[in-house]
């Protein structure tokens, strides 16, 4: 079996390969040693239509499929993995939620310069207590006149502080429904808001150059008008959108795991041991054949999922699928660059070659968007087991 995508997208795949090799490869290390987001690069980004892959044409997108967005995240990926996650982020969480839930005013705001790429939105829903269990979002957010008076914090939140940041959508508590559960509300932030507080940059493991903070709301108001979609529907408005970013974050791993296939079968190459390429070993070509299988399993779950999607098929089929793109492919890149920096050897474990960088971006793609334990048990309930 094989993934045959359309000749448009294989022309998109050569546009962005070309923009991921000449605006991204040459400048990767250096973002990522001196944690530089690479604004210039965004607007860029969105000058090529990047940012407005999927987005309504009215509004300057191409009204495309996601297909097409993970096409170009998997090649952004496999030259940058930050440079990937701000797409998918930026897509995913930050125009998707407005396109789909907002008024045609929040629309007509929001979606221009977001789509164009001079402006990131983010999505704050995970809290410092409430990660995999979003249902149980502490932040508050109390009717006061003709305003929303938010409180709370919000952690991890990607492209949430950056310099061309407009606005947040900030799950809250609005309340509480008959059954004792939390009625739970997503509402617009716009940046600079008073009373909303970007807190400072994480000092994180890896994904150097993408920018990621937690947030906090005090006594922070917002017109009543900044709610999106229907009140007490903002948890269910984040589910109906993870799934797209479940295959999204799947692409992300895909173009990391073919990096460390491509660099690894280089070095095997070029690099000697006892008078001859350290490829002719079979401690080194057996574990590099393992994960040439591995990056075409991941392609096939990637692509299938993103064509079901794609094809308005069945939501629980989709879900599933993206579940399982979104488990294998994240965890086949973790053991992909655990085999890069092992084939490197001493210089796997050197920044100076980009390996060192790949091990360290890859463990979070384990993390967000589902952890692979949540992924396994969605994948658990679809086969009618009664995990929790």
């Amino acid at each position: 079996m094989t993934v045959e995508l359309a000749e448009h997208h294989e022309s998109l795949r050569k546009v962005v390969r070309d923009f991921a090799e000449t605006e991204g490869a040459p400048h990767a290390a250096r973002w990522d040693r001196e944690r530089v987001f690479p604004v210039d690069t965004v607007r860029e980004m969105g000058e090529l239509g990047l940012f407005g892959i999927t987005a309504p044409e009215e509004f300057g997108g191409a009204g495309g499929d996601i297909t097409s967005l993970c096409i170009a995240i998997e090649e952004l990926g496999r030259v940058d993995q930050s440079v990937g996650i701000t797409l998918s982020a930026g897509v995913g969480l930050g125009i998707t939620p407005i396109a789909s839930f907002g008024t045609r005013e929040q629309q007509e705001r929001w979606l221009p310069d977001l789509v164009a790429g001079r402006a990131l939105a983010a999505f704050g829903l995970t809290e410092p207590e409430a990660g995999s269990d979003a249902g149980a979002t502490r932040t508050t957010a109390r009717l006061e006149g003709d305003d929303w008076v938010i409180d709370g914090a919000k952690a991890f939140i990607t492209n949430s502080g950056t310099d061309i940041t407009s606005v947040v959508t900030v799950t809250t508590r609005t309340g509480t429904r008959q059954d004792g559960s939390a009625e739970i509300s997503a509402i617009l932030v716009p940046a600079g808001t008073p009373g909303f507080t970007v807190e400072p940059a994480y000092d994180k493991l890896g994904w150097h150059a993408s920018d990621t903070h937690g947030l906090s709301f005090d006594a922070c108001r917002v017109p009543q008008s900044n709610l999106l979609g229907r009140r007490g529907r903002g948890f269910r408005q984040f589910l109906a959108t993870l799934d797209d970013g479940r295959i999204a974050i799947a692409a992300l791993a895909l173009g990391l795991s073919r990096a460390c296939l491509e660099a690894s079968l280089a070095y095997a190459g070029e690099r000697t041991a006892f008078g001859r390429p350290i490829g002719a070993n079979q401690g080194v070509a057996f574990p590099l054949a393992d994960l040439d299988v591995a990056v075409e399993s991941s392609r096939l779950l990637v692509y299938t999922a993103a064509r079901l999607r794609d094809a308005g098929a069945d939501p629980a089929e989709v879900s599933r699928a993206a579940a399982r793109a979104k488990l294998y492919a994240t965890e086949a890149a973790v053991s992909a660059t655990r085999t890069a920096t092992q084939v490197f050897g001493g210089y796997g474990f050197i920044e100076e070659y980009p390996v060192a960088r790949f091990y360290r971006d890859a463990k979070i793609l384990e993390v967000g968007e589902g952890t692979s334990e949540v992924q396994r048990i969605v994948l658990a309930r679809a086969m009618g087991l009664p995990v929790g």
